[in-house]
């Protein structure tokens, strides 16, 4: 049995989704324009820190805290009217939750170029530290 490689399947989301540069992305949050979405592992988080006024949706999680009909459904979670951003510690998990929340009928929905390590090491975002819930 042949499957699709992980590779593949990132390769063709990122043709049919949009990425913003780092650039972009901070422009948009200095402007209040975007809601930011970090999709990483809350492991990720606690051990590489988060970037300020990000919202934390873990990417398994995601179509369903977006999604109405879900029961697991966040009303009021984030705003549509503003365009949202994911990103991933690379680039690869936000390019297929992009490329899902496209599918889903969202329209104004990007990456993050480099993904959380690109935002971190440009030193042009708020860094903060994620405590461990006891």
């Amino acid at each position: 049995m042949s499957i699709k490689s992980s590779k593949t399947l990132v390769d063709e989301a990122i043709k049919e989704i949009k990425t913003l540069a780092l650039d972009e992305v901070k422009e948009l949050i200095d402007k209040k324009t975007c809601t930011l979405i970090d999709l990483r592992d809350i492991r990720e988080l606690y051990n590489e820190g988060g970037i300020g006024g990000a919202l934390h949706i873990p990417r398994g999680m995601l179509e369903f805290w977006v999604d109405e009909e879900s029961p697991y459904y966040q009303k009021g979670r984030f705003s549509t009217d503003k365009q949202i951003v994911l990103f991933c510690a690379l680039g690869a998990r936000s390019a297929l939750a992009t490329k899902s929340l496209q599918d889903m009928g969202f329209k104004n929905v990007a990456q993050v170029k480099g993904g959380y390590r690109a935002m971190a090491a440009s030193g042009n975002f708020q860094l903060i530290k994620i405590k461990r819930e006891k």
